[in-house]
């Protein structure tokens, strides 16, 4: 491909970018940074945990995503109550009348699908939890010794309430890990939330077209891997994931109020949303800008706070604002 197909090609894609973006807000008002990272979580490749109270609409967001794509888009209610195969397919016995041989079918459940918003994930058991996050991992599902691949693209948007709502199964940190972002979403502006009430009490009803198939995401993920990282960039991320376990060379905050920090996977999730969060402003190179505007939603869920941050009411967020203070771009 030569240099004016690739031109002209990326900057159909980023048009399309922007149509996405729009298409999106016919059906929600403001909450911008929550739809930039959603979109920077397709880009890369990777799953998203959105966490908020009840009613900020959450699940109507990840609807207008599954509608604005052109991909099979499923939703699966958590509940105390569901089984892992419930989400991952069981075995059918089935009988052929002609012959009267018996055998068993595999019937794939709803996660089969390129879109899967898991609502409510925190609501159902760890054993619930626990299927649905290898599946995200492996990308494959295995039952009865045969391993079945899931569909590309495959994207899974999980909702949560906060820990303190009563009926709730915090999902532990190895399986937290399996995502890439963690976004938060806080309530609205006062504009903002006299919009909503204006528009969701009247007779109009927000129609969310469709703009954007599966190649078309799988090209533009694979654009992702192409955005220029630099060796600057590359020996910064490194030093704030190293920086948020405490040691030594720690800053006094991750000593005082971290027990645990984040994994080599905090490293990779950063550099691939950075790369994405370039493409999605129009940009072939990642920037200082991209990692700082990242290294909450990617490190949030990354980090064992100690009981000294709880008694101090310190949270994830402190810690990686005072790491973006305390580890210098240019070592």
């Amino acid at each position: 491909m030569n240099d004016t197909l690739t031109e002209a090609d990326l900057k159909a894609q980023l048009e399309k970018l922007g149509t996405l973006r729009n298409a999106i807000a016919q059906a929600i008002v403001g909450q911008d940074a929550v739809v930039e990272q959603l979109l920077i979580g397709l880009l890369a490749g990777g799953h998203c945990l959105l966490e908020g109270v009840p009613g900020l609409g959450k699940t109507l967001l990840v609807r207008s995503l599954g509608q604005a794509l052109e991909l099979q888009f499923r939703r699966v209610q958590f509940t105390p109550d569901l089984m892992p195969s419930d989400i991952l397919g069981t075995e059918l016995l089935e009988e052929d009348h002609g012959t009267g041989h018996r055998h068993f079918r595999f019937q794939p459940g709803p996660i089969f699908t390129n879109l899967l918003l898991a609502d409510e994930l925190n609501r159902t058991p760890p054993k619930t939890q626990a299927a649905l996050l290898e599946a995200m991992q492996e990308r494959t599902v295995s039952y009865a010794g045969v391993t079945h691949s899931l569909p590309a693209p495959f994207f899974v948007l999980a909702t949560q309430n906060p820990i303190e709502q009563a009926g709730t199964y915090p999902l532990p940190e190895a399986q937290l890990d399996r995502f890439l972002l963690h976004i938060r979403v806080d309530y609205p502006t006062e504009r903002e939330e006299r919009d909503i009430l204006a528009q969701t009490t009247g007779t109009h009803s927000a129609h969310v077209p469709s703009v954007m198939h599966g190649e078309e995401v799988l090209a533009l993920q694979a654009r992702v891997r192409e955005v220029h990282f630099g060796e600057d960039l590359l020996g910064w991320v490194t030093r704030l994931v190293r920086a948020t376990r405490p040691g030594e060379a720690s800053p006094v905050e991750v000593k005082q109020w971290v027990k645990w920090g984040a994994g080599p996977r905090a490293g990779q999730s950063l550099v691939l949303a950075a790369k994405a969060r370039a493409l999605l402003h129009g940009r072939l190179a990642a920037t200082r800008e991209d990692i700082a505007a990242l290294a909450a939603p990617v490190m949030r869920h990354r980090l064992l706070l100690s009981f000294a941050a709880e008694a101090e009411q310190k949270g994830a967020d402190d810690v990686i604002a005072a790491l973006l203070r305390a580890v210098p771009f240019n070592a």
